[in-house]
């Protein structure tokens, strides 16, 4: 019993290092942003040229990553890919001139779609093998190497200015999470299911096509990820612009939706237990969609904040849950599914400030709504596994 519930414990220690992994690299190398654009004295559409490769590089992926963990497997895909971050961030501490940047930049999105997929079948592995919740915590875990990195920011600059100590401190950081990580990882992935709806997979010159359930589950990653993103991009302009909130409230709505995520998270495990995690997503997607379009609809900071914080509580565990669902559909699944999400991610926000500059930002918000909404009736569609199915 209690061999059992060191392994599991290991596993679990080891999973969370993966993931917190990719939180810390991504916000380290974002957290300099300012430094990398004055060093290659980038303009603006250049700099937002720079992000759009690396989200563009991670969607591109999908098929690299699909042979990939069939031929390697997820533990290796994750360790390889892991190492690979922290070779990422030497190269741009070094990086001579704006085209090599935008190699680099494109080569770590690459390398995040792979260790995206291989963590969440690892974790998804980790319920099966055990029958126990953790995803929601996992995520946690990845928001938790994200605040890491941004204090390691904080301190490392507030000593020297210069990218090389600051990223050669990180990838050695990075270096020990990958090898903490290294002896509790799985080693077989669990056997994925059958799809729960019963559509055949059709050929066509060879290319096995996702099927139907499948292409769901993408649709509501997608949507989830636009909410997640836009919340996080337009949250504190709406707060300034539209609500009227002071300045220095108004980075309170990116605070709120954070803090009511990184909680939900910690939480949702026992919640999935308890009621399922189709409830979960489409109740969770439900409130957020709700909460916030009564927010806009009543006005004012206090509404906007309480908006906001149903957005965070309820949209937490949805990305976590369709994760679970993928992975059980088999690694072709879970790799298309993580490829929509970060184009949900990276294509969102700016469909979101397409139509804020059209109609108002209020109605650019009122978007982010609908497309919690639409989680909630994706998720009708998906048959999600019971834990006692793992």
């Amino acid at each position: 019993m209690y061999r059992v519930r060191d392994d599991y414990r290991r596993s679990q220690a080891a999973i969370a290092a993966l993931f917190c992994c990719l939180g810390f690299q991504y916000a380290t190398w974002v957290s300099r942003i300012p430094a990398l654009k004055t060093r290659l004295d980038l303009s603006e559409a250049q700099l937002g040229l720079l992000l759009m490769v690396c989200g563009a590089g991670a969607a591109i992926s999908f098929p690299l990553v699909a042979v990939l963990t069939k031929r390697l497997g997820s533990r290796r895909l994750a360790l390889l890919s892991a190492l690979g971050l922290g070779v990422v961030l030497l190269a741009l501490s070094v990086t001579p001139n704006y085209p090599v940047t935008l190699l680099i930049v494109c080569c770590d999105g690459i390398a995040v779609g792979c260790l995206n997929v291989a963590m969440n079948a690892q974790a998804a592995a980790l319920e099966v093998k055990y029958r126990r919740t953790t995803m929601a915590k996992m995520h946690a875990t990845f928001s938790a190497g994200s605040l890491f990195a941004a204090l390691l920011a904080s301190g490392v600059t507030s000593l020297s200015s210069a990218l090389p100590s600051h990223f050669v401190t990180a990838t050695a950081l990075l270096a020990l999470l990958v090898l903490g990580a290294s002896g509790g990882l799985l080693t077989d992935d669990a056997p994925s299911a059958e799809p729960a709806v019963p559509v055949a997979e059709k050929k066509s010159r060879g290319l096995t096509l996702p099927t139907r359930v499948t292409i769901w589950m993408g649709l509501a990653m997608a949507f989830g990820t636009v909410t997640e993103g836009a919340m996080n991009d337009w949250s504190a302009l709406y707060l300034k612009d539209v609500a009227g909130a002071a300045a220095h409230l108004a980075p309170l709505g990116i605070a709120v939706v954070s803090v009511m995520m990184v909680l939900a998270r910690l939480f949702a495990d026992g919640w999935r237990t308890k009621w399922g995690d189709d409830r979960i997503v489409r109740v969770g997607s439900a409130l957020a969609g709700a909460g916030l379009t009564l927010a806009l609809l009543v006005g004012g900071v206090v509404p906007a904040l309480i908006g906001f914080a149903c957005v965070g509580l309820g949209i937490a565990a949805v990305t976590p849950c369709v994760y679970v669902a993928a992975a059980r559909q088999g690694s072709d699944a879970l790799a298309l599914v993580a490829a929509m999400g970060t184009t949900g991610l990276l294509a969102g926000p700016a469909v979101i400030g397409f139509i804020a500059d059209g109609t108002g930002l209020a109605w650019g918000m009122g978007a982010v709504a609908a497309s919690a909404l639409l989680v909630s009736l994706c998720a009708t569609r998906i048959r999600f596994p019971a834990l006692a199915e793992a």
